[in-house]
């Protein structure tokens, strides 16, 4: 017998809702099950069983993250089936930059109130980005919260946790002087800068559903709420391939604050504005914000969403092995020596 409260629904929180869309979750999650997969949905903790065949010395690679105010977005333009998407790949597009196999993934969605359907879509984006990832879905957590959302509205978060073998872990220490900087294409904004950009297209007062030339016909709701674009099978070729000296998620803070975290001190990553495939959405977000270059590339990924460091004898098999993997990726710059850690010119 399903549980159910009167006084609780009367406070606000219907608890029959939230059992309809975990009945609805469950197709979605099903879809996501990978080998290790221990136990279904509806019990205390998600279980996982790791295949460590081949595994000298294993490591638990960690990453936790959130959409952020993304989520705007898709309150306003009522879609909600893609930001799932981008919880998933802020977390397992971190963990992959220290050589870690993505293995699962539990999400947590706060809202206002639970209206099953709009629930499902979240978690059927979620799903999507598991698979896309290879990553389990083995769990989560939805809250309804009245008063402390409002009712149209929810955040979503998300923990992802990966495997690694220590000794084949991603060292930037082995940078060197010339080797050489991989971009890997980004689908558009991703999930960061979206406090700035509401500011600068006034977002509650503009129409998002209206054609924009500048994006091939596009409307600027279905280009800023394109999903961030997940890099984990492409990036696990390349490091099957080639040693891959470092690797940094273009997220919060651009090319400023994200490529130092995969440069030692004494280096320097020299990148060639010029040969950044700058999309569409950015120059028009300069354009109509009246930004400097220097606070676009601090704020946003510019159409990087991954850059990879490696030795320069190995970046054409890497490029090849990238592309196999259907990213189209290029050269941007190299590293030098140099006690600033990134020059962009």
């Amino acid at each position: 017998m399903i549980s159910k409260s009167d006084a609780y629904a009367a406070a606000g929180v219907d608890i029959t809702a939230g059992y309809k869309a975990v009945e609805l979750m469950k197709a979605h999650i099903k879809r996501t099950e990978t080998a290790g997969v221990s136990g279904g949905i509806g019990g205390f903790g998600g279980a996982f069983l790791p295949d460590l065949a081949g595994i000298k010395t294993p490591v638990l690679v960690s990453g936790t993250d959130g959409v952020g105010t993304k989520l705007k977005l898709a309150f306003l333009t009522d879609r909600h089936d893609t930001v799932g998407v981008d919880c998933v790949a802020m977390c397992v597009n971190d963990i992959i930059c220290v050589g870690a196999k993505p293995l699962f993934f539990l999400d947590y969605i706060a809202c206002g109130k639970n209206v099953p359907e709009k629930i499902a879509a979240i978690v059927g984006g979620v799903a999507d980005g598991c698979v896309e990832a290879g990553a389990a879905l083995i769990g989560g957590e939805t809250a309804e919260m009245p008063g402390f959302y409002p009712e149209n509205e929810y955040d979503l978060a998300g923990f992802a946790v990966g495997l690694a073998d220590r000794d084949r872990m991603i060292d930037p220490a082995r940078t060197k002087a010339g080797d050489v900087l991989i971009a890997l294409p980004s689908s558009g904004v991703h999930s960061n800068g979206f406090s700035l950009i509401r500011k600068v297209f006034d977002v509650e007062n503009t129409d998002l559903s209206a054609p924009v030339a500048e994006f091939g016909g596009k409307s600027l709701g279905e280009t800023l709420l394109t999903p961030t674009r997940i890099y984990v099978k492409p990036v696990l070729a390349a490091l099957d391939a080639v040693t891959v000296k470092g690797i940094s998620h273009v997220t919060g803070g651009g090319f400023y604050e994200n490529l130092p975290r995969a440069i030692p001190d004494g280096l320097c990553a020299k990148v060639e504005k010029a040969a950044v495939r700058v999309l569409p959405i950015f120059d028009l977000i300069q354009k109509t914000g009246g930004i400097t270059e220097r606070d676009m590339f601090n704020t946003f990924n510019m159409g990087v969403g991954l850059c990879m460091t490696v030795a320069s004898a190995d970046a054409d098999k890497a490029l090849a092995v990238l592309r196999e993997n259907g990213e189209d990726a290029y050269i941007i710059g190299e590293i030098t020596k140099g006690s600033e850690k990134i020059e962009i010119c």
